[in-house]
């Protein structure tokens, strides 16, 4: 064999061996895979609950400020320099006890002009009874005289001209004395408003000093010594010691259902529980046309822990209704915003965004985002993806919402 056959040879056989290797390496690629594939990934177990529509008892709360049941406001009523304040705000005062101090030179001035006044009335009266008196004694005398003087006359031992003047005499004592005692009443009309001035005055300076009306505490103080007082301007705030009361505020539209006496609960956001405290309604205001709601009033019993500006909630009852409800246990809150994990046809999950209502028991009212039957995910795993597949009906993993 020549080496040009030899050459041929050595090419034909290196060539078969590329080729062979070629096909193995091109046999191994196409064989199947037998890895998991990444749409069959393992589902997490979840527990769902169904989104249903639930019969309530219709209650509705709303919120409002606690206020004292008695309350007053400690004013002036004459303009006068305060000069001073014995109270602060905080402050336990017992009914009588003095709060605030005006300047009083001019109201003492004028109590003494009024009893200067009486003592006048009634020296006054003094000296209109004697005259009194005089004339009395003037009319008995005339009367003396002229009947003297008319026996005389009738024994024609007088003239008619001595009896003429013995009857005006008389007429003249009697005037006189009328007089008199036109002076007297006078005088004791003088003195009865001499004293009803002098009363007057005595109840004007009494208003130099304002006292307590009853037993509270001091709330509010809106002036200071040296601040010059008005009538009817607010001085003090005075709280009562005793019951409260709640002023909340009721759409028209349920405050129809409200009447006066109907039992109504109370919640202190302040107490740092989620009790409710029994109390009744006592006042609904009239509309206010502005807002359209009514100001109701509920009586609650005195609480050690609460005082009033404690804002709170009351909670009436009202008829029942039907709501679309989701359980609690089924909310996600993140920062202002509330979400649910809803469970799809396609078994899988994907967070939604909804709109809650008030919560009764351990459901909470839908107002947007959900629809009668739709399953959600029950104490959703912080871990839980959008969009993961799950396996409905197992029990729920431990994680907090």
């Amino acid at each position: 064999m020549n080496m040009d056959m030899k050459r041929t040879l050595v090419k034909t056989r290196t060539w078969a061996v590329v080729l062979s290797l070629s096909i193995g390496a091109a046999a191994c690629g196409g064989a199947p895979d037998t890895s998991p594939a990444a749409d069959t990934a393992t589902a997490v177990p979840v527990a769902v609950d169904r989104v249903a529509i639930t019969a309530s008892a219709g209650s509705f709360d709303t919120g409002g400020t606690l206020v004292a049941r008695q309350t007053a406001i400690v004013a002036s009523r004459v303009m006068a320099p305060i000069t001073r304040v014995t109270v602060v705000p905080g402050d336990r005062v017992r009914r009588g006890q003095v709060l605030v101090v005006l300047e009083g030179d001019e109201m003492t001035a004028q109590a003494a002009r009024a009893r200067a006044g009486l003592e006048s009335a009634r020296a006054g009266a003094r000296v209109a009874a004697s005259d009194r008196a005089a004339a009395a004694a003037g009319v008995t005398l005339a009367r003396a005289t002229y009947e003297r003087i008319a026996t005389l006359h009738a024994e024609r031992s007088a003239t008619s001209q001595e009896l003429d003047e013995a009857g005006a005499a008389l007429k003249q004592a009697e005037a006189r004395a009328a007089m008199a005692a036109a002076q007297a009443d006078m005088t004791d009309r003088g003195i009865e408003a001499a004293e009803a001035g002098t009363r007057a005055a005595d109840i004007a300076q009494s208003w130099n000093t304002l006292a307590a009306p009853f037993d509270g505490v001091v709330s509010a103080r809106h002036a200071d010594p040296g601040t010059m007082a008005a009538p009817g301007q607010p001085l003090l705030t005075l709280e009562g010691t005793g019951a409260l009361q709640m002023d909340v505020r009721v759409d028209a539209s349920r405050a129809a259902a409200l009447a006066v006496g109907q039992p109504a609960e109370v919640r202190i956001d302040a107490s740092g529980t989620d009790e409710w405290t029994a109390g009744r309604i006592a006042e609904i205001a009239r509309v206010d046309p502005a807002s359209h709601s009514f100001v109701v009033t509920v009586d609650v019993a005195a609480n050690t822990n609460w005082r009033s500006g404690l804002f709170g909630r009351a909670r009436f009852s009202g008829p029942s209704a039907e709501r679309l409800t989701v359980s609690a246990d089924a909310v996600v809150t993140r920062g202002q915003l509330t979400f649910v994990y809803v469970v799809g046809a396609d078994d899988h999950a994907r967070l939604r965004m909804v709109s809650l209502g008030e919560a009764g028991g351990d459901r909470v009212d839908v107002l947007a985002g959900l629809s009668d039957g739709d399953r959600v995910v029950l104490r959703p795993a912080p871990a839980l993806a959008d969009g993961a597949k799950v396996r409905a009906g197992a029990p729920a993993p431990e994680g907090a919402r």
